[in-house]
């Protein structure tokens, strides 16, 4: 595996997942998903969480599948991105039934969407840096 492709790659990626959550959950639907408190360390724990699925998906690219352009890495990253929101989403409903069955399935192709950018992009940086 090439650590820097892994590092720069990863790095990045989490880093537009984070922005591109902002623009999702923060801008374009907020009034269907709840909002962390002001004051929270919400934003540090959503920064670290987004950090970590980009590094998640530039192991993957990386080590296992050896993604280097944005067509492939978009196409992996929204298969990865399918998985982990119904893996996430199982379970979450399994604990509250009572979260709407739409938001639920908002949350999921946004999850596809966000997660296919980010495969796109850690695959154009991984093509990049080799």
């Amino acid at each position: 595996m090439k650590t820097k492709n892994f590092l720069v790659a990863g790095i990045v990626g989490g880093i537009v997942d984070f922005l591109l959550g902002w623009l999702f959950y923060g801008l374009l639907f907020k009034d269907s998903f709840p909002q962390p408190e002001e004051d929270s360390n919400a934003l540090i724990f959503i920064f670290l969480g987004c950090i970590t699925f980009g590094l998640f998906v530039a192991y993957i690219f990386t080590k296992w599948a050896q993604i280097t352009t944005v067509t492939t890495g978009a196409k992996a990253g929204a298969v990865i991105g399918i998985f982990l929101a119904l893996y996430w989403h199982f379970f979450g409903m399994a604990m509250d039934p009572s979260t709407p069955i739409e938001t639920v399935g908002l949350d999921i192709v946004i999850s596809i969407v966000m997660a296919a950018i980010v495969g796109a992009v850690v695959g154009l940086i991984n093509g990049k840096l080799e």
